[in-house]
C-alpha cells in the first residue's frame, strides 16, 4: 500500500524546525509491515523555498502528495496546523477520491468526532498513541476492510460517526523500533535551511505527564501516566544519530525528564561512560533538580533547559493546579546559570481569573530571575486547547482578539493568514480553540498581548534597572512598562506601540532618569549606574564574534603594539557595581549604597560575558592600548605616575608582565613586528 505521511506547512521566522519524529516513527513501523512510505515535510519545503507561500500554497501541497499516487494519506496535526491540514485534505479528496485520509496527533485526538462530522473528506482519526493503531488501520485498508474493531480509531460509517474503544498505552516503549531517519531529509538540510550552527536531532526520552494543570492536554492524552525509554536504548540512539546522521546537538523530548532523579543520573553517567558528551536541551520542573544534579547534567552535555514556571501568583498557581513554589525559582536560576547553562523560563499571563496584581507578580518574578543570571524568558497568553479543563470550563467565553504563541505560523499571505483559513477558523471555534482568547478580568487582551510580545525584551536587556525602578517608584511592572512603551511610541512618532533592542538602548536610560527626577526621589542614587552597567553589557555584546587575542610571543613583549579588541570595553562607575550585582543575584535590594568608584572590563566571549574589576594602573594601561604604541612606549608614559618607587627597568618589566596577563585574559590583541632573527638560531629566553 502506498502511504503518504504529511507534516503540514508551518513557518515562523524565529523558530527552527526539525525532522518530524512522530511521522518517522509511524513510517518505520509501516515499512516493517511491507507498506511503501513517502514522508512529506512541508515545513522544510517552505524553508527551502520549494513550496512558495501564497493563495495557491495548499494546492501545491496537495499536488506534491498526489504525485506519489497514495492509497492512504495521513496527517500529523497540531493546533496551529489544523486549518492547513483540513484545507489540503479537501484538495486531495477532490483529486483522488479513492484515497483514504486519516488524521492523528493531539488536536485531532480531542476533536475527532467534531472533525469527522464537519469534514466529510476525513475518513478516520487515530486517537492517542499511533504506532500500533495506525499500523493496524493501514493493514485493514490494504486488505479492503474498514476500521471496525480497531481500538483507538474514530471513523465514519456512512453518515454516522463511530468511536471505537480506547487503546491501551504501550507498556514498554523499547518495543518500538528506532525511528528511521532516512524517511526524512538529512539533518544537514535542516541545519542549512534554518541557518543553525549545528545539526539538531530529537531524542524522544519518554511520554506522559502525571500532573493535572488545567491548560495542558499532555496529561489527558497520556492518562496521567509516564513511561520512559531505557537508558541503554537512549544512549544507543544518540550514538547512532551522531555517527550516521551527524547530529551535533540533541533536543530531549519529554516534559518529565527530570521527574525521576535516578533516571537522570543513570542517563548522564552512561553518556559520560560511553564518551558521548554532546550538547543537549531538556525540559524540567523547578522542584526536581538541585545544584548537584545540575552539575552532573552539565558535565554530561546539558547546555540549556526550560523551566515551566507559569506564574508568580500563588492564587493563579492554585487555579491552574500547578503545585510548585515560585519562590525557589530565583535560586534555581542562579544554580543553573552558575553551571554555564541558560534556562528558558516559561510564564503565562492572562488566565480567566487573574487580576492585575496576579499578572504583576509574574512580571516581577521574571525580572527577579533575569537579575539572577542570563535567562531566556518566554511570556505567553493562555491557549485554550481541546481536551483540557480550561476548554471545558471556559470554552463558551472564547473571543478572537489577539494572536497567541500557539496561533502563529500559518501566515502564508504576505504576513497574514489566508482568507480561507480565517473563514474556517471563524466557522469552527471548537476545532480551532488556539486561535481564540479568553477574556481576563485584570487586563485587556491588547495590553496582555503587548506584554507577551515585548516585556521579555526588557527582562533580557534591563532586568536589574527595571526592577529597581519599580521598587524606587513603588509602581507595578505592568504600569511602568506601559509608560515606557508610550515614551518609545511618542519618540518614534509611531501610530502603534512597539519595542526593539535599539529602542531600549536609546530611550531607557533617559526614561528612568526622568521618572526619578519627577518623583523627587532622593534615594536609589545607584540606579543610574545600574542602567549604565546594563547598557555597557549591551554595547560589548554586539561584538561577540570579533577577532580576539593572538598568540603573543612573551619573549618580545617590548615590541608588541597591544590594543583592546572591539569585544572588550573599559568603563568606570561611581558605585561598586560588582557588589550591587551580587546583591541583586541574592535578591537583596538596598535603597542606598556608599560611593565606591570602580573600573570594570567587559569582555564578550563566544558564549558568555565576563566582567572583571581592574585597579587604576590596569585602567590606565588598558586605556593606552590603542595599537599605536609598543608596551615599552606605554610603560614610559605610565612611569611618572606609577613607577617612581621602582627602577625604570623593573617598572618596564612589570608593565610587560601586566600586558601579558591582560593578553591571557583576552583583553588585548595586536600585532608584533617581524622577528629580525627569522632564519637565524634563536636562543631561548
Amino acid at each position: 500500500m502506498n502511504v503518504a505521511l504529511v507534516f503540514p506547512p508551518f513557518y515562523h521566522p524565529d523558530m527552527y524546525n526539525l525532522p518530524p519524529l512522530g511521522l518517522m516513527s509511524l513510517g518505520t513501523v509501516l515499512r516493517r509491515r511491507g507498506h511503501r512510505v513517502a514522508l512529506f515535510d512541508m515545513v522544510l519545503a517552505l524553508r527551502q523555498g520549494r513550496l512558495p507561500m501564497g493563495p495557491d500554497l495548499y494546492g501545491r501541497c496537495a499536488r506534491m502528495i498526489l504525485d506519489e499516487e497514495p492509497d492512504l494519506v495521513a496527517f500529523s496535526t497540531q493546533c496551529t496546523t489544523y486549518p492547513p491540514t483540513l484545507q489540503i485534505a479537501e484538495r486531495v479528496r477532490r483529486e483522488r477520491p479513492q484515497a483514504r485520509i486519516v488524521l492523528g496527533g493531539h488536536n485531532a485526538s480531542f476533536v475527532a468526532g467534531q472533525t469527522l462530522e464537519a469534514f466529510p473528506c476525513i475518513d478516520a482519526v487515530v486517537r492517542g498513541e499511533g504506532e500500533v493503531t495506525f499500523a493496524e488501520l493501514a493493514g485493514a485498508y490494504a486488505a479492503g476492510r474498514g476500521p471496525e474493531g480497531i481500538a483507538g480509531v474514530s471513523w465514519r460509517r456512512g453518515k454516522a460517526v463511530e468511536a471505537n474503544p480506547e487503546r491501551d498505552l504501550i507498556d514498554d516503549l523499547d518495543t518500538l523500533p528506532l525511528p528511521d531517519y532516512r524517511l526524512a531529509a538529512p539533518l544537514e538540510e535542516y541545519r542549512r535551511a534554518c541557518g543553525l550552527p549545528r545539526s539538531i536531532a530529537i531524542l524522544e526520552v519518554g511520554r506522559g505527564c502525571p500532573h493535572a494543570c488545567v491548560y495542558c492536554s499532555e496529561s489527558v492524552m497520556w492518562r496521567r501516566r509516564t513511561r520512559t525509554y531505557s537508558v541503554e536504548r537512549l544512549v544507543g540512539e544518540m550514538r547512532q544519530l551522531r555517527e550516521e546522521q551527524g547530529a551535533g546537538c540533541f533536543l530531549l523530548a519529554y516534559d518529565q525528564f527530570t521527574a525521576e532523579r535516578s533516571f537522570v543520573e543513570a542517563f548522564c553517567r552512561r553518556v559520560l561512560e560511553e564518551n558521548l558528551v554532546t550538547p543537549w536541551y531538556c525540559i524540567s520542573r523547578l522542584d526536581s533538580v538541585d545544584a548537584e544534579l545540575l552539575s552532573l547534567m552539565r558535565e554530561a552535555g546539558c547546555e540549556s533547559m526550560c523551566y515551566g514556571i507559569d506564574s508568580g501568583s500563588k492564587k493563579t498557581l492554585a487555579f491552574i493546579r500547578k503545585r510548585i513554589d515560585p519562590g525557589i525559582l530565583p535560586e534555581r536560576v542562579r544554580q543553573t546559570t552558575e553551571q554555564g547553562m541558560v534556562p528558558t523560563l516559561s510564564f503565562v499571563i492572562g488566565f480567566p481569573e487573574e487580576e492585575r496584581r496576579d499578572i504583576d507578580a509574574t512580571l516581577t518574578l521574571a525580572l527577579e530571575t533575569g537579575s539572577r543570571g542570563d535567562t531566556n524568558p518566554l511570556l505567553q497568553l493562555p491557549t485554550v486547547l481541546p481536551g483540557t479543563e480550561l476548554q471545558r470550563r471556559y470554552g463558551q467565553r472564547l473571543v478572537r482578539s489577539v494572536d497567541t504563541y500557539f496561533s502563529l505560523g500559518i501566515e502564508f499571505d504576505d504576513g497574514r493568514r489566508l482568507a480561507a483559513d480565517e473563514r474556517l477558523i471563524d466557522a469552527h471555534p471548537a476545532l480551532f480553540g488556539s486561535f481564540f482568547n479568553l477574556p481576563c478580568p485584570g487586563m485587556e487582551l491588547e495590553e496582555l498581548d503587548l506584554l507577551a510580545r515585548h516585556f521579555p525584551l526588557v527582562v533580557n536587556l534591563y532586568p536589574r534597572s527595571f526592577l529597581l525602578l519599580c521598587l524606587a517608584l513603588e509602581i507595578s511592572p505592568s504600569v511602568l512598562f506601559g509608560r515606557f512603551l508610550e515614551t518609545v511610541r511618542r519618540a518614534g512618532e509611531r501610530t502603534e506601540p512597539s519595542l526593539n533592542p535599539a529602542d531600549c538602548d536609546r530611550h531607557f536610560g533617559g526614561f528612568a532618569a526622568r521618572l526619578l527626577k519627577e518623583a523627587g526621589e532622593e534615594g536609589w542614587a545607584h540606579l543610574a549606574e545600574v542602567v549604565a552597567y546594563e547598557s555597557r553589557v549591551l554595547d560589548v555584546a554586539r561584538f561577540a564574534s570579533s577577532r580576539i587575542a593572538c598568540n603573543i610571543d612573551l619573549c618580545r613583549l617590548d615590541r608588541w603594539r597591544p590594543q583592546k579588541p572591539k569585544n572588550v570595553l573599559l568603563a568606570g562607575f561611581r558605585y561598586n557595581l560588582p557588589a550591587i550585582v551580587a546583591d541583586l543575584r541574592e535578591g537583596r535590594y538596598p535603597r542606598d549604597y556608599p560611593q565606591e568608584p570602580v573600573w570594570l572590563v567587559f569582555r564578550q566571549g563566544e558564549d558568555e560575558l565576563e566582567v572583571t574589576e581592574v585597579n587604576d594602573f590596569g585602567r590606565d594601561l588598558l586605556d593606552q592600548c590603542t595599537g599605536e604604541a609598543t608596551v615599552d612606549e606605554i610603560a614610559a608614559r605610565l612611569y611618572p605616575r606609577y613607577g617612581r618607587e621602582m627602577e625604570r627597568a623593573e617598572f618596564f618589566a612589570a608593565c610587560r608582565e601586566a600586558a601579558g596577563d591582560l593578553s591571557e585574559l583576552k583583553f588585548l590583541t595586536g600585532d608584533q613586528p617581524p622577528d629580525p632573527t627569522d632564519g637565524r638560531e634563536v636562543v631561548p629566553c
